[in-house]
């Protein structure tokens, strides 16, 4: 991990949209020239030609007054992501000069890269915008009562300054409480929907801004997809009508770095998708994937821990010649079988 001391909080700021770009394409040996690390925007990265995984994680010291909502925002990231990787850390007071970690290291989806692919456990969106380039942000889903359904669909009608509608239920809901909801919430700072939407080919499903940014990153929403105010005025301006989105939900995700490095994240698994689904064996069937026929030389007690509590942190699987285990009486037949052996 690269440890990055950033002040003041401008150049915090400047600095934050392009270290993790630069060190997606494995500058890590130097530090880099102020001028290098502005190469690429906010959240893009260059896809490597080998291997699935973008960017690096780092640290930078608390400002006095700072939040890790603050924090997380100015490095894009959500809620959840800068919680799991500080456990230990204020989310809304922390000691200046405490250090935080930035978990910018991530490992691509396993899905085709093409359009958006968004991933509902990580909560993050990917944009693969150009040939060569992916783009990745925070995101809020639906919370579990309304869920954000999985499937492809494509993109529709852009709206600036969308005027919104509560649902029926929802007014239900706030008529009870004795609070009547408008029927029509006008354009503006009291809008949910931000200044931009983006409609997907799914009825009543939007990409969209939100006034209220500090739950970016968590469940929160009523099912659509809510991004940082500047990060969906980017993609509206760029994504075209029509382009392909693939909603997934793939808590665990395994995959190689450019160097040969076998990288593995895992998520919390939603609720409303954990039904017949065993995550160690969903996480032993990715690796396999990974793998092809090849046996891997996989550390199954770390790959264990990491499926049983999952942080989002991109962590190392491949054992090491010091961590090799002492030899089991027979060889194990398939991945399975090693699991097994390496918990004896």
């Amino acid at each position: 991990m690269n440890t990055l001391t950033l002040t003041p909080r401008g150049l915090c700021r400047a600095m934050a949209i392009g270290f993790g770009a630069l060190l997606a394409s494995g500058a890590q040996a130097a530090t880099p020239a102020y001028e290098d690390i502005h190469e690429l925007p906010r959240g893009h990265y260059a896809l490597p030609e080998e291997g699935s995984v973008i960017g690096e994680s780092y640290t930078i010291t608390v400002e006095e007054g700072d939040t890790l909502i603050d924090i997380a925002r100015e490095h894009n990231v959500g809620y959840e992501e800068i919680r799991m990787a500080n456990p230990d850390v204020s989310i809304w007071a922390p000691f200046a000069d405490t250090e935080v970690t930035i978990p910018a290291r991530r490992v691509l989806p396993d899905a085709e890269r093409d359009g958006i692919v968004i991933n509902l456990s990580e909560l993050r969106l990917y944009y693969f915008s150009e040939p060569g380039v992916v783009e990745t942000y925070p995101i809020s889903v639906g919370r579990e009562e309304f869920s954000t359904p999985v499937g492809v669909t494509k993109t529709t009608i852009k709206v600036k300054d969308p005027a919104w509608s509560p649902p029926a239920s929802m007014r239900r809901e706030a008529a009870a409480r004795g609070e009547p909801a408008p029927s029509v919430v006008p354009a503006g700072p009291d809008n949910p929907l931000g200044r931009h939407a983006i409609l997907l080919g799914i009825p009543s499903y939007l990409i969209h801004g939100t006034n209220k940014p500090e739950g970016v990153g968590m469940r929160v929403s009523r099912g659509c997809i809510r991004m940082f105010p500047e990060d969906i005025e980017s993609l509206y301006e760029r994504v075209p009508s029509g382009t392909r989105v693939n909603i997934i939900d793939q808590p665990f995700k395994a995959g190689w770095t450019a160097d040969g490095e076998l990288l593995a994240q895992s998520y919390p698994a939603l609720e409303e998708n954990r039904e017949g689904f065993e995550p160690l064996m969903f996480a032993m069937d990715k690796v396999a994937q990974v793998f092809g026929e090849e046996q891997p030389p996989v550390d199954y007690k770390r790959l264990r821990e990491l499926v049983e509590t999952p942080d989002g942190q991109a962590i190392s699987l491949l054992k090491t010649a010091e961590e090799e285990p002492t030899p089991a009486p027979a060889e194990p037949r398939n991945l399975y079988e090693s699991i097994a052996i390496a918990e004896r």
